[in-house]
């Protein structure tokens, strides 16, 4: 039997392998990773994917470790059953499998088309909700107390009478009476739930709040010893995942996140944070799980966090913001000259973790109006430039000049600052004189481009699959004599207001 009992101050949990454990050769004492991505994350506004992105997504998630994929609510449309039949049919059904899980409302109907879908894979779980707060039951269930218990044994029963793994949510759990949450947990685990989930569903809760629920429900629930507490939070207060942390060291041993945070309103906690907090403060969490000291907690495959942010970024069209956490594109960033001098000295000096270890390549210096001389030559020298200290501070004064006028310094401008400040390059002068498009229906995509390439103008027309195609074809014909011309990046922002839209490319 599973054992709890209170060890200082976090809660000790005795760990039971599953069927799934035993069979992928899991840690059964780890921390599991139910990824909602697919559910829950499709969920945000403008977020939807097909069945074919939710198999790629699927084949990633896998790949990058997750232990559970809720791959969909298959009764919701005859397009997400087809999703997550399929998920099950493969993904689920690969080596070293995840466990494919559907979601399904506390309703026959709905329980019945969650196991056709999910019943392929070699580990299929059933995941069954009902609202338990006194405002959910009462205006959107319309259903007394006692007749949510009532719903939960049958419910619960009939899905477990279908799949030997069921996963029970309370939803509104952190605004539900918590009397009155023991009674519906232990009803659900007499019926047969396997997991019991706790749904922060508004992200409401505070860190405190949610651990002192997590340790009531182990120490008061009926039969709890040998079942896993699951987390399930919102960041509408921006609290997700310091809410799961603190779930953890009271007793939670299942966290359900999403890639990059998406879902509902402000998200979900995001998956990315929270297994790089386990496994940065890995010294700290193993104490407080009372394992071997430096455990790794997760299975997650962390080399694959960027490439699966990433992905889940291009799927579904939400960018990620820059300053976001683990996977933005400044999260590995230095710009501050006392910052970069201290980088360049030891790493560890401004860097808790190394981006190669999210599978971001490397860390980068950002050069700006901040940066100092240190920086400068780490990158000129980088840039593969060697030059003596007149000729670096002719050229840093020209850096800092530029860097006034530019958020950010490109190589390309620095290459531009050494050629005029320091040495003749070889390099070409490229200048744009004029562009001119023409498209429509039914136009061909045409463009005229006219450069300045070492003082003398060429013009050059050309078509292509749209006018931004066309351009760089035009731009080839000219500067083809001095070399092939490769697109390196493409960037389109529109401003918010929606009135124009600014393209950047950078050969």
């Amino acid at each position: 039997r599973r054992l709890t009992w209170e060890k200082k101050d976090s809660v000790f949990v005795a760990p039971v392998p599953t069927k799934h454990d035993l069979a992928t050769g899991r840690d059964p004492a780890r921390v599991k990773i139910f990824d909602t991505t697919l559910r829950d994350g499709e969920q945000s506004p403008g977020a939807s994917l097909t069945g074919e992105e939710k198999l790629i997504l699927a084949k990633q998630l896998a790949k990058l470790g997750v232990d559970i994929i809720e791959a969909g609510f298959p009764i919701a449309s005859v397009g997400d059953f087809e999703a997550v039949k399929t998920i099950a049919q493969t993904v689920g059904c690969r080596d070293d499998p995840p466990i494919i899980c559907g979601l399904s409302r506390a309703r026959k109907p709905d329980i019945d088309r969650c196991w056709e879908a999910v019943k392929h894979a070699s580990f299929p779980r059933i995941h069954t909700f009902i609202a338990t707060s006194d405002l959910h039951m009462e205006y959107k269930l319309k259903k007394t107390p006692d007749e949510v218990l009532e719903a939960t044994t049958e419910m619960v029963s009939y899905a477990r009478s279908l799949c030997e793994d069921v996963e029970f949510s309370a939803e509104d759990a952190t605004r539900s009476d918590p009397e009155f949450l023991y009674k519906v947990y232990s009803r659900a685990i007499a019926a047969g739930a396997t997991t019991l989930n706790v749904p922060d569903t508004v992200g409401y809760t505070t860190p405190d709040e949610y651990g002192a629920l997590i340790r009531g429900i182990r120490e008061n629930v009926e039969g709890i010893e040998n079942l896993t507490i699951s987390l399930h939070g919102h960041n509408d207060l921006g609290l997700a995942v310091a809410n799961f942390l603190s779930g953890v060291e009271n007793g939670a041993r299942q966290i359900e996140t999403t890639i990059n945070g998406i879902g509902e309103r402000a998200g979900n906690a995001a998956m990315e944070e929270i297994v790089m907090a386990l496994q940065v403060r890995r010294q700290y969490y193993s104490s407080k799980l009372h394992l071997a000291p430096n455990s790794f907690l997760t299975n997650i495959n962390h080399r694959e966090i960027y490439n699966s942010s990433r992905m889940v970024s291009n799927m579904t069209g939400m960018s990620v913001q820059p300053n976001k956490a683990i996977v933005g594109a400044n999260a590995f960033a230095h710009e501050s000259g006392i910052h970069q001098d201290g980088i360049l000295k030891n790493r560890l000096t401004y860097e808790i973790m190394d981006a190669k270890s999210i599978g971001h390549g490397d860390n980068s210096l950002v050069l700006g109006k901040l940066s100092g001389r240190a920086a400068f030559r780490a990158r000129l020298t980088e840039m593969g430039y060697e030059i003596s200290d007149e000729e670096l501070n002719k050229a840093f004064i020209r850096f800092k000049d530029l860097a006034d006028k530019k958020k950010e310094v490109t190589d390309w401008d620095l290459e531009s600052i050494i050629s005029d400040e320091v040495k003749q390059l070889d390099t070409p002068d490229v200048r744009l004189v004029r562009v001119q498009v023409q498209c429509g229906e039914p136009l061909v995509p045409t463009a005229t481009v006219t450069l300045d390439v070492n003082g003398v103008e060429s013009t050059a027309s050309s078509v292509g699959t749209g006018p931004v195609d066309a351009a760089f074809q035009g731009v080839q014909k000219i500067c083809f004599e001095e070399g092939s011309i490769t697109l390196l990046e493409y960037k389109v922002r529109t401003c918010e207001t929606v009135l124009f839209t600014q393209v950047h490319p950078f050969f």
